[in-house]
């Protein structure tokens, strides 16, 4: 593309894609049959020039491999892995799965370039006054590390004494932050074009947006296997230890947040995006009705995809609730059968040794 006009290599010629509507038409149906990934960010450069847009040691340092010392050893890897190409005419092709993940600069490449994460500071818990604003111009996987510290570092701690040692403990779980981010990242919707993930930090919450909407039933994110329309960059991601094995990042986020006796983290779904918030410490009075059970149904998943059930100890001890709150907790436990959030194991037993599973077990 020249000036927003469309081109190809027609013999020796290169012509305008229009003048040829039979090829134009092969040309759109080929790319709408190709998945993101596999799509061009960049293409007909030499190899030097290919790699030179690529930060691809971070590749190798992660998977602890000795980087060849010629760049066609560097060639071999990164085009088994689909980061690169080698076309037709000998030249060599970016991948977009090579751009968003290991490129230096995101601004090299203008079709994805929007797609940077986007890192947002608040003041208090609205948007009237920002803080802070950074954007990751680098591929995901460049710098995700200082990404991930970047946004630790924006979050309250508090320092705490253990075996006489002063250690820092942030607001929210660490493992908890980077799936979340690594999810949004994994699971956005490309096709959706204009902007990227954006992570906004408020006094009391992290909210972390990204295109598109999940692939499967948000009430059945624990147990069910996972689905991502970006198969090569969520397996790469994966192999590079950017988050979970397959199936595992949303367990993790939960249990880590009940570990923290934080709210459950929310999952709200738009028209053509995803929005994921993670609460801080909040006072069980004060959380609503609806993320009460919404917790209570999260909790009901993880002890049912570990064997065990719900109970009103468990869900006490979820919350950090004295044996005193027992009854505040049956009357939440009633609530979500009624609301079919969860069932009894057994509906004969004694109230006293009731359990509880997931309404879809």
């Amino acid at each position: 593309m020249f000036e927003k006009v469309d081109y190809i290599r027609v013999g020796s010629y290169t012509k305008k894609l229009n003048e040829y509507p039979a090829l134009q038409a092969q040309v759109w149906d080929k790319i709408r049959n190709t998945k993101f990934e596999e799509r061009y960010a960049k293409q007909d450069l030499e190899l030097a020039n290919a790699l030179r847009l690529l930060d691809f040691s971070v590749y190798f340092d992660i998977r602890n491999i000795p980087q060849p010392s010629n760049n066609d050893g560097i060639a071999h890897y990164m085009a088994e892995e689909g980061i690169i190409v080698k076309q037709d005419n000998g030249l060599y092709a970016i991948t977009n799965l090579g751009a968003i993940l290991f490129a230096k600069r995101l601004v090299d490449f203008p079709r994805i370039s929007r797609k940077a994460i986007r890192v947002v500071q608040y003041h208090e818990n609205n948007r009237l006054n920002m803080l802070k604003e950074d954007v990751v111009e680098k591929g995901y996987v460049v710098g995700f590390e200082w990404l991930i510290k970047f946004i630790e570092a924006l979050l309250p701690t508090q320092e705490i004494i253990a075996s006489a040692l002063r250690e820092k403990k942030t607001a929210y779980p660490s493992i908890a932050v980077r799936e979340a981010v690594a999810n949004a990242l994994i699971h956005q919707d490309f096709s959706v074009t204009g902007t990227g993930p954006v992570v906004e930090i408020f006094e009391k919450r992290i909210e972390i947006t990204n295109s598109g909407t999940p692939l499967v039933d948000v009430r059945r994110i624990i147990d069910n296997p996972p689905k991502s329309r970006n198969e090569k960059l969520a397996s790469l991601m994966r192999r590079l230890r950017m988050c979970e094995e397959l199936g595992t990042g949303w367990d993790k986020i939960v249990i880590t947040c009940e570990l923290y006796q934080l709210p459950a983290p929310k999952i709200e779904l738009f028209e053509d995006s995803t929005r994921v918030t993670l609460f801080s410490e909040m006072p069980f009075s004060n959380i609503s009705m609806e993320d009460k059970l919404w917790a209570c149904y999260l909790h009901a998943c993880i002890k049912h995809v570990q064997g065990e059930q719900l109970t009103n100890s468990s869900l006490r001890e979820r919350f950090g609730l004295k044996d005193s709150a027992a009854g505040t907790v049956s009357r939440l436990i009633k609530e979500a059968v009624a609301s079919e959030f969860i069932k009894p194991l057994d509906p004969t037993t004694a109230p006293r040794y009731m359990k509880y599973i997931p309404i879809w077990a």
